[in-house]
Formats: structure tokens, sequence, C-alpha cells
């Protein structure tokens, strides 16, 4: 039998398929949060299978569990004959597996894998193709396994953002719960890999979504929670680094904080740059077929693994060694160097893996080297290189991937010691910063920027400054002669159809403007309303240029009073046209910066029907009436807080009792560049207050500057609540592209 299910939509019979699964977890709050729960025990399982899929390999290419914790050169157990020097082998033979494996099916699997997710959720609504999760698998561990010296991190939480991104689109979920979802599949990744979950959730907030909103906070915290879950009932649940106990006896030994925040910084950006460095050498070498790259790259990286075996795969071990105080300072410093190389070397010859746990091996390896030699200068400080080490990793990840707060809290989860938190933070917070001024891109965004893509800038801000305000300035305004009175002027600027005009002098040269706002207050506070002239009660906005660019004046746009833009005049202020902020961000968004009349619509659901519904009869249901109203809106009480005002009687709205009147009586609802209750008898409500006013303002600032679609779909959500807020005062209420007065049936 077919019945309808509780959120209107229809109930297929049988229960089954696809089509009704996907409008069960369309949108309610308990269905987004199972979603959020599914994602994360989906990457935390995925994450487990890696890691297997990784000591898989590794046993396969060097018959023990971790090549680089062996010491000295053991052969293979397959081929004794070979000795160490499998390990030259181990690589080529690696990427002849990998290789075509990523250049046929996805080729977004090559390199780190955290940049193309970033770019996914920044650009492409954090759509990425399904196979990527496989084929990043297999390539990684193969990669790792033979020998790449690169980290797991970044894979998976590449693959655990595809397979957040699939369950989304399978679902037919909008774009903004898409782009949650792919970070709650990188936050359950990092969470299972690292045992850290609270890490896992800022790291994908502050990397991948960079936005703190609470809906995808909240989700993305149970898809961390649900996958550490799953991590450590595999994979048990120890910290990953165990560090001597340590305390700061004196506040002389915080600059010796700064100073290894400061080196880190410069080992971070180093790291970066010798990282893209090599991706260019091996590109301008290498002109053979595509595939081939990997196996052709790996005969340098054996060499170098044969050289310092401790570069094998993602070398935890050798990392656990440094900061144990187990190396002296001039093997530390060639580890640091040598995971530099062997990165970058393992990145650039097309190898696909992470460079997140590099980035805490270049840290550890710092650290102890500066904890070490801090020992030989001071007693005091003898034996606590594991806290400098552990401070180094932190700090070099800042300064690598600018995210302090990520930073600070995996750092604290990974030893499970607190005692180091406050010269962490220091030594984090002086990285970041210093990382800023050496370097205006991450770890991660310099490999956007290369190809053209800038996260922080906004797709419409190379048109602006591109566009001469004489381009798309308004010229089909009326002026106002500043000798008319204000009345006359009032009742020329709500027929204009325009939130504000220009009055101009005798001369033809702009004297200011007048809002409806502002004659409004005018109006109600002035009895000499019809012989005061509009020159004297102008308002002197600033003016631009027709020769400026948009880029140019758009902070003077955009806080314009009462968002009515600005006058476009010459040198000498002889008034050329009108600048309005509508034709601005038109241009500066590549979506309508302003918010959507109506809810989100996932693909492919219908539209809701544009006609009014009819009234069911019942008491307390809401009735919508269009243009002809059978009762006026509710009186307000009398402390109202609205900015709106009458043009035409100084009693403010709410001292206006509309009940009782004729029906004849009742406004009109106009919307001018603004929102107006005409009325009959000529006088005029402006629908406004103050909170409405900064919300349109703030929502245009984060248009521009803001460029993440999770920020844009927070800010037109949050502006869309404060104007029904606001509009609801007056009696009105939204339905489809309009404004109409609601009515309260009685019982």
């Amino acid at each position: 039998m077919t019945a309808l299910h509780s959120t209107g939509r229809r109930w297929f019979p049988g229960g089954r398929s696809v089509r009704t699964l996907q409008m069960r977890l369309g949108g309610t709050s308990y269905q987004w949060v199972a979603m959020a729960i599914l994602v994360g025990a989906g990457a935390g399982l995925a994450a487990v299978a890696f890691r297997w899929l990784i000591s898989a390999a590794t046993l396969i290419f060097t018959g023990t569990a971790d090549y680089s914790a062996s010491h000295g050169h053991p052969g293979h157990p397959w081929a004794p004959w070979l000795g160490g020097f499998f390990v030259v082998l181990a690589p080529v033979v690696g990427g002849l597996l990998y290789g075509p494996l990523v250049e046929r099916f996805a080729p977004e699997a090559r390199g780190h894998g955290v940049p193309e997710v970033m770019y996914a959720v920044s650009q492409h609504g954090g759509r990425i193709k399904g196979r990527v999760a496989l084929v990043k698998a297999l390539a990684s561990a193969i990669c790792i396994g033979s020998g790449g010296s690169v980290g797991r991190e970044g894979p998976i939480v590449q693959i655990g953002s595809a397979l957040g991104s699939w369950l989304a689109r399978v679902f037919r979920m909008p774009e903004s719960r898409v782009r949650a979802l792919v970070a709650c599949g990188a936050a359950g990744g990092i969470a299972a890999t690292f045992n850290a979950p609270i890490a896992g959730v800022f790291f994908a907030l502050e990397l991948i979504l960079a936005d703190f909103a609470a809906g995808s906070f909240g989700a993305v915290v149970l898809a961390s929670v649900t996958a550490s879950i799953i991590g450590r009932s595999f994979l048990g649940n120890e910290a990953f680094l165990k560090l001597p106990p340590f305390t700061i006896t004196s506040a002389a030994e915080y600059p010796l904080f700064i100073l290894l925040g400061l080196l880190a910084a410069i080992a971070g950006v180093g790291f970066t740059r010798i990282l893209y460095l090599f991706e260019d050498l091996c590109d301008w070498a290498w002109r053979g077929p595509a595939w081939l790259r990997p196996a052709a790259g790996g005969v340098l990286l054996g060499l170098l693994l044969l050289v310092l075996p401790q570069m094998y795969g993602v070398g935890y071990p050798v990392m656990q060694a440094g900061v144990a105080g187990s190396y002296t300072v001039g093997f530390l410093v060639l580890l640091l160097v040598g995971k530099i190389v062997a990165t970058s070397l393992t990145i650039g010859i097309g190898g696909s893996g992470g460079v997140f746990a590099p980035s805490l091996f270049i840290g550890a390896m710092l650290g102890a080297a500066f904890g070490e030699a801090a020992g030989l200068l001071s007693p005091a400080l003898h034996g606590q290189v594991g806290a400098f080490a552990l401070v180094g990793m932190g700090a070099v990840f800042a300064g690598a991937a600018r995210a302090p707060i990520t930073a600070v809290i995996i750092m604290f989860e990974l030893t499970g010691e607190y005692s180091i938190i406050l010269p962490l933070m220091l030594a984090i917070v002086v990285a970041s910063g210093v990382s800023k001024v050496m370097s205006r891109d991450t770890i991660y965004t310099l490999k956007l920027r290369r190809r053209g893509i800038d996260l922080e800038r906004h797709p419409g801000t190379e048109l602006l400054s591109r566009t001469r305000v004489d381009a798309v300035m308004d010229t089909s305004f009326r002026s106002l002669p500043g000798h008319l009175s204000v009345a006359e002027g009032a009742r020329r600027l709500l027929t204009a159809k325009h939130p504000a005009l220009p009055v101009i002098g005798a001369d033809g040269r702009l004297t200011g403007i007048v809002t409806v706002q502002h004659l409004a207050n005018v109006l109600n506070d002035d009895d000499e309303r019809d012989r005061v002239p509009l020159s004297d009660v102008v308002e002197m906005p600033a003016t631009v240029l027709p020769e400026d660019t948009l880029q140019m004046v758009l902070d003077a746009v955009l806080g314009s009073s009462s968002n009515a833009g600005l006058p476009v005049t010459d040198a000498d202020g002889s008034l050329h046209g009108w600048l309005n902020q509508e034709s601005v961000l038109r241009i500066l968004s590549r979506t309508n910066a302003l918010p959507a009349s109506g809810p989100e619509q996932r693909p492919g659901s219908p539209r809701p029907s544009a006609q009014p519904r009819p009234r069911t009869g019942s008491g307390g249901k809401r009735t919508l009436v269009r243009r002809k109203f059978q009762r006026a809106p509710r009186a307000q009480p009398n402390n109202d807080h609205r900015s709106g005002a009458d043009l035409n009687n100084r009693a403010s709205p709410s001292q206006r009792q509309h009940a009782g009147t004729a029906r004849t009586e009742r406004p009109q609802v106009h919307t001018n560049g603004g929102t107006f209750l005409v009325f009959p008898d000529g006088h005029v409500v402006t629908v406004t207050n103050e909170k409405y006013e900064q919300g349109c303002r703030a929502l245009a600032r984060v248009a521009f500057a803001d460029p993440r679609p999770a920020a844009m779909d927070q800010a037109t959500e949050d502006f869309r609540r404060t104007e029904e807020e606001c509009f609801l005062e007056f009696g009105l209420i939204r339905h489809g592209n309009e404004w109409v007065f609601a009515e309260q049936s009685g019982p």
C-alpha cells in the first residue's frame, strides 16, 4: 500500500529502492546525523584498510614490517643474493605498478592529495570522483611500500573525502552538505589514522572547509568520533609518541622555544619551496610517457635509499628514535636534509603520498637537534630532547601548512602530554606568523596557485579589477533639483524606484544625495517640510570617478548609506551616473550574492509552486493573502525598535493603529530598491530595522572578502533569517519570490 512519508514525500512500495533512501536521507537533522556517522564509519574502515595495504605492500617489497627500522642494509628474504641493493629496484618496480594505474584511472590521485580536496570543496562544490578513493589507496600503498618517502595521511584524507562526496551525491544532497560530508570524510581519515579525533575535526575545518560554522562542526565531530572508535577497535588506543617527563623550570627557557619556532618556519617554508623545485626539475627533465615517469625516477630514489635507508617509507620508527634522543646532532641534521630530498623526489617523479608525515619528521629532527644543542649549552635542559622534538614537529607543520590550531591539537593528541602545551603553542604561533611573512602560500595552496588557482581570491575579483565604473553605472535615474521641498522630493523619490537619488544645484553639480530612510527621519522631525529645500537636508557621500575600477571603489560602495550605492562624478563634481551595489555584486560573485528566495533545493527536487496555498480551514493554520488584505498587520508595541519610518506622518509606525481601519486603507507591498508599505493616503513605511541593514552590509562584505562557498552559504542563511525576522515584525512572510501578508485564521 502506498502511504505518505512524514516529510510529505511519497513512500514507494518495498522501501528498498535507492530513490526511497534518497528521500529519507534528504534533509532532517537526524537524517543528517546518520549521514555524518555513515561517512565517519566508512572513513574509519578505509583508514584501517589503507594501513593494512601499506603493511602488506611493505612486507612484499622488503620482507619486513618497516624497513626504515632495520639496522644496516638487510637483504630481501626472497632475493638474498641482491643484499641491500634490492632497495634500488623496489621503487622502480613499484613505479611500474602504480604509474599506469594512476595515469589510466585517476590522474588526480597523483601527489599529496590534500590540495585536490581543497580545490574540489572550494571550486566544485565538493564533487570528487568515487574511483579516486580506490585508486589513491592502491597507488599510495604501493608507493609507500616500495620505498616512497611520503606520508599516509594525505592519501587517507583524499580517500575519506572521496567517500563522503560519493555518498552525498548518491543521496542527492544539496551542495553545502556535499562539502560538509567531504570534510567529514577527511576528519574521519585523520582521526582513525592518528587516533586523534579532535585533531581530525580541526584539520577538516581549518584546512578543508576553512570554516567553523556550527552545522558543519557538529557533523564533522560525529564523523571523527565514529572513525576514531573504529580505528581504536582495530588498531589499539595507544599514544603515537611517548615522551619522557618534561617541565619548564624557568621563564628564561621560553625564548628558546621562540627561536625554535623561527627555525621551524624557515624549515617549513624551505621544505615547501624545495618540494616544488624538485617537481619543476622533474617536469623539465622527463620527456617520456607519464605512466613510466615513477619507474624511471625510482632509480634515483632507490640510490638515495641505498645511501640513507632511514628514508624508506613513512619513517615513523626513525622519528621515534629521534624523539628518544638516539641520534647525534650531525646525524639528525643529515636525516632532516635527507627527508626533504627524499619526499621532494618521490612527489616530483609522480609518486602518491602525503606531506603531513614528512613535515612532522623534519620537525622532529630539527627539534631534536635543537634540544641536543640546548642541552650542551645549558645542563638544566639536558635530557629534554623529546620535548624540543615534539615542539619542532608542530612548529614545522604549522610553518608549512599554516594551520596552527590543528598543529597544537594534533601534537597534544599524538603524545597525550599536556605539560608541553605552553611552549608548543608559543613556537607554533611564531612559526605560523613568520611563515606568513616569508611566503604567501602554504605547502597545500602553492600547488594550486601554480595551476592558476587562488583559493583566497574571489572568482569575481579579476573581473572587478578590469571593469571601469562607467561600464556598469546607471544613467537612467532622475536627479532632484536642490530647490525642491522635502515633501516634494520624498514623493519623487518614492516613484523613482530607487532607494536614493542625487541632488544637484543650479550649476548642475552634485550637492549630495537623499535616501528614503533619511527623508523619513526629516519629515518626522520637521513641521516645515513643505518649505525646507532638499539642498538643506542632503547627505554628502563619497563619490567615485568614471575611470575608477570596481576593485578600487568596492569598499566604498558596500559601505554606502542604506546600501543605495554611490554617485559617479567627474573631478569638478558634475554628475555622470550612479553606481549601485547590485551591479557590483553581480560581477563579484559567480552566483547571485543576494540570498535566494525560498529554501535550498536539492538537485532534481521539484520547486514549490508560485501560487499561494489554499486556506485549510483548520484553526491556527497560516493563510497567504496577495495584494488585497482582509485585515492589517498587528499593531506593534510602543517600544518599537524598527528603523522604518512614515514619510508623511511624524507618528512612528508603532503608534499608527491599523486594527479596525477600512479595507481600502490597507497598504500595498512595493520593492523599489527596498521594501515599502505604501498606504492609499500617501504615507509610506520602510520595511527595515537596524539589524536588517547590518545583515545586508555583512552579506555584501562576505561576498567579496571570503570566497569560500561554505562561508557564503552560512552568510546567506544568516541574512535570510535576519530578513525574515525583520519582515515578520511588519506582518510579512516570504512566499516564492514575493513578500506577502500572513493571516492567522481563528478557530
